[in-house]
């Protein structure tokens, strides 16, 4: 972080090549919990901002599409999701737009930061939204990993994985790798359907989520069906990408009259992820396709991605 005399800004690296900055026009809040720093503080035009690490996680500008893409599509693509698990996810939006499904009976989230979650709860109420207080909300504090494992056979319709990027050092390696896909799919449903953050989606740093969607494809056994897809985070400044895995449906062949149907049944009314642009999410560029074949990997609990910008 550093300051001059028109305020504090907050510096995120992108890569070796390029430095974001923002400015901070109010902080606030700032601390440390035992996993991470945190600020929440406006910035202009972004408004209320939640920083970890000194990178920027979400603004109240366009969380919704962020949040709409981690949840949405998985949730809409699955014809009757009653049970949830939400991994990672700490700012509680995640959760909230599984539960906007009616169909839901049961939603779990597993965060391992407690004290985050708890600063979460008072001061970004915007974001969860009560969610954290719905009746059929479970919110537990572990390893989102270690959970899983203990869950063989729980029969989650839908898995939302919203964790943060496998950084160096970071706990992040070993949630994106083939090991933990097997994992949820073992927690799953017979028709689960999984959906994950895979990092970003532009060409300068692709090779986080081109290698997820080369890993889970590695599992058609399990997961016949899997398509990356993105969304336009400004916040982030890029294109963010998210992988969506299924168990028997395939994304790219529902109907827009189906997603209109099942979002009107549901009570359900997006912003981001509508029935008109359904294809366009899942319509990958082709400097990601071209990626995936020349720089993806099987990502292994051996020979993990590791976030390197």
């Amino acid at each position: 972080m550093s300051s001059d005399a028109t305020g504090i800004f907050i510096n995120e690296t992108h890569t070796s090549a390029a430095i974001w900055q923002y400015r901070v026009e109010k902080m606030l809040l700032e601390g440390k919990t035992q996993y991470q720093t945190y600020q929440i503080c406006n910035i202009p035009r972004f408004g209320k901002s939640l920083f970890l690490d000194y990178n920027i996680q979400t603004s109240i500008m366009d969380e919704y599409v962020f949040h709409e893409c981690m949840s949405q599509p998985a949730m809409i693509l699955h014809p009757n999701p009653k049970k949830v698990l939400v991994c990672g996810g700490g700012e509680g939006a995640t959760l909230r737009e599984a539960l906007k499904h009616n169909t839901v009976k049961e939603a779990v989230m597993v965060d391992i930061d407690e004290e985050l979650v708890d600063m979460v709860k008072v001061h970004m109420p915007e974001w969860h939204q009560g969610a954290f207080e719905d009746p059929r909300t479970t919110l537990l504090h572990c390893d989102a990993r270690g959970w899983i494992a203990d869950h063989k056979g729980h029969g989650f319709d839908v898995i939302l994985s919203d964790l943060p990027n496998p950084h160096e050092d970071g706990p992040g390696q070993m949630l994106f790798t083939r090991e933990y896909f097997q994992l949820c799919a073992e927690a799953m449903s017979e028709d689960g359907v999984f959906a994950m953050q895979a990092g970003s989606a532009n060409e300068n740093y692709p090779e986080c989520m081109v290698s997820c969607i080369e890993t889970l494809e590695s599992m058609k056994e399990v997961f016949p069906y899997v398509a990356g897809y993105f969304g336009i985070v400004s916040t982030f400044f890029q294109p963010w990408g998210f992988v969506l895995a299924s168990k028997k449906y395939d994304p790219i062949a529902l109907l827009n009259e189906t997603i209109a149907e099942r979002l009107a049944a549901r009570g359900v009314s997006n912003r981001y992820v509508t029935p008109r642009f359904w294809q366009a999410l899942f319509t990958l560029p082709e400097y990601l396709i071209e990626a995936q074949a020349n720089s993806a990997r099987i990502l292994t609990d051996a020979e993990p991605f590791v976030w390197t910008a």
